[in-house]
This record gives structure tokens, C-alpha cells and sequence, in this order.
């Protein structure tokens, strides 16, 4: 039992943990796993709801914890040996799952208890389990000849060991990029804490002068206010190109194999493409009604994103001569153009958005709204020095949650933000379980002379992820598999994007948004000119969205095996959205980390689906008050709680009283008025 992942743990015993246990430790929850399935198969008793559906739900629960510790860790501290043991892992969880699917004994007690539902006098929990697990079996080859499952474990092992080797190339491809700039003058326009920051990067990596990366707290300031066109340039270019360089980190052959075991593992399964495989178990349902939704948003945003494209080449020639805008002009002269209008700027805003102080404030809000209290501890164990760790508890001061925030770029961590989770909620022996949960970030690290100052975009950011982390947090069920974030994946973002429309209102931002000197609240006018500006470029904004969700489909809602070449293919998708000149040494699909490596694939569209559902439900906290208890208490009872317990749409109608209309969505955007 030297083993920590093997010991009865609570918390994640992250110090104790080498990388040589997690092999191990996911073999044996595997042997567990095996072993718990197989006594539910050999039980010689008629099949219940009892002996079959709870013990499949409850089993395999060492394994989800080792499992849970180790992909996190591979996302937010990972090194060559845990990528070496996840290659070893991913082909052995695959199969495992496999086994599970494709057991047919266990597959005939499930459907036993199926087709007895109606007269199991079952609570609407037990029969959503019921149903999910029914079709998890039967979506998943449980009723295929021995050939076919054959066909899909090869499939699914395959993937498994693609999607790894996608996201290994991106980090790679992210770390290997350096700008080093020796000449200050390469550096005009670049705000003072930017200019800190790539000093102290340079310096870390025992260099001179500046180095500006990949990450986003290094990017997306370089591309924004760097005055040197050529610069700005090279670092999209770099940007962009990211596993497309026909070199050992290229994805382009990943992407049309995945796309294409995919769409065989589809047909496999009797359905006509992967979209068709993925959505049934969605909102939308089919290819056709996402396709139906993106376009209706695109015929209203295209108008206002063209009008917007002409306005910025027109303010770009006026303003330096530039006659054709190319992408690394776009977000220098949209934020130089938003200094004009608005007299707003990033720089303008930062200093009221210390870290520290927007933790505190989405903390302030989650009391406000739902009665919680965050203690911060040091007494949990993390897997690094920067992780935060706090005791959730609830206005009775019972436990809710462990929260675990991890805020800063470093090489071991991929780029981007996420929520996870170490430990679900669940219902067992008497007792509610509590969970762990956990958001990871990149934001801009503090410096020798200045905090951590967020850009306003970093600053909805960390209320997007903090919302899903409500959403695990507050859950409140008996099944692990229905607990939290485990809803269909078009509603999964409508607990984070609502989140952040606290951002844009007074009542909120004076809760937080102090300055980090003078403890100023900030001032009024600002807050008028952040409402003023949240629609500027929305147009452009929402169209770059949708070419992100048509690219996803085109991937996913047809027959790959025509795409040859991954380029020529983005080219003919993006057509119909595309307002930059093309850029040949760019490809999107080859970093599309979302679909080709996270669960999004055929899914992208829910970002934008999930933005009408939190338009609408906001417009419902703003017609009683944006810390209206009430609705707050709905809100908190009908969605945050409920994870995937009912339908999605009951859920939702049961906190709105009503259907979602897009309408709200459209006229927050400034697409109508």
C-alpha cells in the first residue's frame, strides 16, 4: 500500500505522488473496476434498478479518482514522463471502457430493467440514470456482432493515442516559440506591465532583453499594442501556423485521421456521420437544426460584421496609410479605434482589476446570489506552490465544496482556461458526498513592481470558469454520472456564460473593481464605457464564433475521406465568414485543441447556443434585480443543483417559466435593436 493513489484519499495526495504510481494505480482501479462489473453480471438475481443500474453507477470509483488526478495533472503540470505514461494509459482506459460497452451480458441486464421502466414507480433521477446508461450501451455497440466491436475497440484505441498526440504537438509547438527583443524601440505601444513582463520572462530563461510567447498573458498584449506591424505579424503567423509545419509537431494528418475514425466509428454504429452520433444525446438533436441555427445568426450578424470590417480598414488607412488589413492588424487597431470612440482602454482598466481582488469579488457575488462563504486553506495538498485551495461552505455553514484555482501560465501547463473536477458529487451509504473542484487559468502574472492586473477580457474569463465551477460546486444529486457539469453539452456553458454578464453591472463591479493603489472604486463613467463598448465589434466578433462552429460541423456532420488536404478545406468552410485576407502559412484545425483533443467535437456550436439560454435567463435576473434572491434561489434550485438529473429544457423552463427566445441574445449583442 506504499502507493498514495491507492490509499482510502480525500483530497488528492499530490506531494506524496510520484510519477511511477499512476501506471500502476490505473491498472489496479482497472482490475477493481473489472472485478465490481463482474459481480454485477454474475448475480444470479432477477435484474433491478437496485442490483444492476446503482451498482454500475457506483463501481469503477478508484479508477475515476487516479484517473481524474492523473489527465489534470497532464493538463496543468505535465512533464515528458506523465505524456510518456498517459501514451502507456489512454489505449488501456479506452479498452477498459470498451469492455464495459461492448459487454453483452451486462448490456441484457440493463435492458431488463429498461423495458420494466414504467412500472418501477422510479424518481425522475433514477429514470434519466436509467435511460442514459440504457443508451450508453446501445449508442455504443452493445448490440453489434463480435466483428463490429472488434472494428470499434480498434477505432476508440486509436483515437485515444491521436487526440493525445494533437495536444502533446500544440504544448510543444507553444513552448518552442520565443521572440527575443533587444532593441526597447521593438517594443513601443506595448503597455508598462507588458514590457515588465517580458523582462521577466527573458530573465527566467537567463536571457537578454524581452521575450514575448505564445502563452496568452504574452500574445494577446503583443498583438493588441505593439506598434511594429512587421512583429505583430511574425507572432500571428507564429500563432497560427502552430502544428503546420510539416516537421514531427504537424497535426494535419492527425486531423484527417480523427476526423475520419471518427466518422467510422459512426457508421459502425449505424449512424450517418459523427455529428449525427453526437448531437442525438444534445439540445440541437441533429446536424441539420445546428446548421439551421448558426445560419440564422449569420444572416443577422454578417451585415453588422461587414459594416464593422470596412469602419476599422477605414480607420486603419486614415490612421497609418494601411491599405489591406491583415489579421495581425485586427486586434491593434480594434483596440485603438475602441480608445477613440470609447476612451477606453485595457491600460485604463487594469490597475481596478488586481487578481486578488476579482477573486474576492466573484466570491462576493456567489454570497450575494446564492449564499456562499469562501475560507481560503493551506492545509490541502496541491500539485504546485501557485494553487490556491478554499472551504466552500453554505449561509447554515454546512460543506459545500473543496475549490482548488490554479491562475498562471508555466510550461507544463497547456494554454487556455478550464474547470475540472477531483472528486464528484454523489449521494452513497447515507451520506452526501461533497465535491472537489478546480479552475485553471492564464493570466497575466504579477511582476517585480506591480500585482497581477487583469485585462477586462481576463477578468470574464475567470467568471466564466468560476461559474462552471458552480455548477460543480452546488450540485446536488445521487449519481455521480448525473452530478454537476454532467448535462448535455449545449447547456453545459450556460451556468459560466451568465456568470460574466455580472461583470458589465454597477452593482457588481463595485463589490471588487478597486484600484490597486489608491483603493478607489471604479469610477462610474468607466462602467458606462465597459456597457457602451460590449457590443463594439460584436458583429465581427460573433461571425468569428460561427466560423468556428461551421468548421466543427464540416469536420463532423459529413463523410471525411474526401478531405485531403486539412487547408484547402478550412479555405472552402471559412468562405461564407472569412472578412481577413487568407493567410496561407495559417491553419485553424491543425491547434483546434476544443475539437480535435477536448470533448467539443461536433459541439462548438454550444457556446453560441448556451449564449442565447444565458441572454435570456439574465434578462430574467435584470427585470427583478441582478442579486435578486429569488430568482437567485431558482436558479441555483432548478439548474445549478439538478446537474443532468431531467432534461435540459424542463430544467430551464421550470427556473424561466417559459422557452428560451433568441431575441434577448440579439439585442444584447446590438444585432437588433
Amino acid at each position: 500500500m506504499s502507493n498514495p493513489l491507492l490509499t482510502l484519499f480525500d483530497t488528492a495526495p499530490f506531494s506524496k505522488i510520484k510519477s511511477e504510481h499512476f501506471l500502476p494505480a490505473i491498472k489496479n482501479g482497472i482490475s477493481v473496476a473489472k472485478k465490481e462489473i463482474d459481480q454485477i453480471v454474475s448475480n444470479s438475481d432477477t435484474p433491478t434498478f437496485s442490483n444492476t443500474i446503482e451498482a454500475l453507477e457506483y463501481s469503477g470509483e478508484l479508477l475515476d479518482r487516479v484517473t481524474s488526478v492523473f489527465f489534470n495533472l497532464n493538463s496543468a503540470e505535465t512533464n515528458e514522463e506523465i505524456q510518456k505514461i498517459a501514451q502507456e494509459a489512454s489505449p488501456l482506459l479506452s479498452e477498459f471502457s470498451n469492455d464495459i460497452a461492448l459487454n453483452l451480458d451486462l448490456f441484457k441486464r440493463i435492458e431488463t430493467v429498461y423495458h420494466q421502466r414504467e412500472e418501477l414507480d422510479l424518481d425522475p433521477e433514477q429514470y434519466t440514470l436509467l435511460t442514459k446508461r440504457y443508451k450508453s450501451f446501445s449508442r455504443n455497440g452493445a448490440n453489434l456482432p463480435e466483428d463490429k466491436k472488434e472494428k470499434l475497440r480498434e477505432i476508440d484505441k486509436k483515437l485515444s493515442i491521436l487526440s493525445l498526440n494533437f495536444g502533446e504537438n500544440i504544448l510543444a509547438e507553444t513552448n518552442k516559440f520565443e521572440m527575443l527583443l533587444t532593441n526597447e524601440s521593438d517594443l513601443e505601444g506595448l503597455p508598462e506591465g507588458a514590457k515588465e513582463a517580458a523582462k521577466a520572462m527573458a530573465e527566467a530563461r537567463n536571457k537578454k532583453g524581452w521575450l514575448i510567447t505564445l502563452d496568452y498573458p504574452s500574445y494577446i498584449p503583443f498583438t493588441t499594442y505593439a506598434k511594429k506591424r512587421e512583429l505583430r505579424k511574425k507572432l500571428v503567423l507564429a500563432f497560427g501556423a502552430k502544428g503546420f509545419h510539416d516537421d514531427d509537431l504537424d497535426n494535419q494528418e492527425n486531423v484527417l485521421k480523427i476526423a475520419n475514425l471518427r466518422h467510422k466509428r459512426a457508421l459502425v454504429l449505424g449512424y450517418t456521420s459523427h455529428a449525427h452520433y453526437i448531437l442525438e444525446e444534445r439540445m440541437a438533436e441533429t446536424p441539420d437544426k445546428v446548421f439551421a441555427f448558426l445560419n440564422e445568426i449569420l444572416e443577422k450578424a454578417k451585415p453588422a460584421a461587414e459594416r464593422e470590417f470596412k469602419q476599422l480598414e477605414g480607420f486603419a488607412k486614415e490612421l497609418d496609410g494601411i491599405d489591406h488589413l491583415e489579421k495581425w492588424d485586427g486586434a491593434y487597431y480594434t483596440e485603438k479605434l475602441k480608445q477613440k470612440l470609447f476612451n477606453l482602454d485595457d491600460e485604463k482598466l487594469k490597475p481596478y482589476f488586481k487578481l486578488e481582488n476579482v477573486i474576492n469579488g466573484v466570491f462576493a457575488v456567489a454570497n450575494k446570489l446564492f449564499g456562499l462563504q469562501f475560507k481560503e486553506t493551506n492545509e490541502v495538498d496541491t500539485y504546485h506552490e501557485e494553487v490556491k485551495t478554499y472551504n466552500v461552505t453554505n449561509a447554515e455553514g454546512n460543506f459545500i465544496s473543496l475549490f482548488y484555482a490554479d491562475f498562471h501560465p508555466r510550461p507544463g501547463k497547456r494554454n487556455g482556461a478550464w474547470m475540472t473536477s477531483y472528486k464528484s458529487q454523489m449521494r452513497k451509504d447515507n451520506k452526501n458526498i461533497r465535491p472537489h473542484v478546480s479552475i485553471v487559468c492564464n493570466f497575466t502574472k504579477p511582476t517585480p513592481s506591480k500585482p497581477s492586473l487583469l485585462t477586462f477580457n481576463e477578468v470574464t474569463t475567470l467568471f466564466h470558469e468560476f461559474g462552471h465551477a458552480l455548477h460543480g460546486m452546488l450540485a446536488n444529486t445521487t449519481y455521480p454520472g448525473l452530478s454537476g457539469t454532467s448535462v448535455y453539452w449545449d447547456f453545459v456553458e450556460l451556468p459560466s456564460q451568465i456568470l460574466e454578464n455580472w461583470c458589465y453591472e454597477k452593482e457588481a463591479l463595485e463589490l471588487f473593481a478597486k484600484h490597486y493603489e489608491t483603493v478607489e472604486t471604479i469610477p462610474m463613467e468607466l462602467v458606462e464605457k465597459i456597457k457602451e463598448s460590449s457590443t463594439f465589434m460584436e458583429g465581427m466578433s460573433t461571425l468569428r464564433q460561427l466560423s468556428f462552429g461551421l468548421l466543427d460541423m464540416s469536420w463532423h456532420a459529413q463523410d471525411p475521406s474526401n478531405i485531403t488536404n486539412v487547408k484547402e478545406h478550412e479555405k472552402k468552410t471559412f468562405a461564407e465568414t472569412s472578412l481577413y485576407p487568407n493567410v496561407e502559412e495559417n491553419c485553424m484545425s491543425t491547434a483546434f485543441s476544443h475539437i480535435f483533443q477536448g470533448g467539443y467535437s461536433a459541439g462548438y456550436y454550444s457556446y453560441k447556443w448556451a449564449e442565447v439560454l444565458d441572454a435570456d435567463a439574465f434578462e430574467y435576473f435584470k427585470e427583478n434585480g441582478i442579486f435578486d434572491k429569488e430568482v437567485a434561489s431558482k436558479f441555483m434550485d432548478n439548474i445549478l443543483s439538478k446537474g443532468g438529473t431531467e432534461n435540459p429544457m424542463k430544467l430551464y423552463k421550470r427556473f424561466r417559466g417559459q422557452e428560451p427566445k433568441p431575441e434577448a441574445l440579439l439585442k444584447r449583442a446590438g444585432l437588433i435593436k
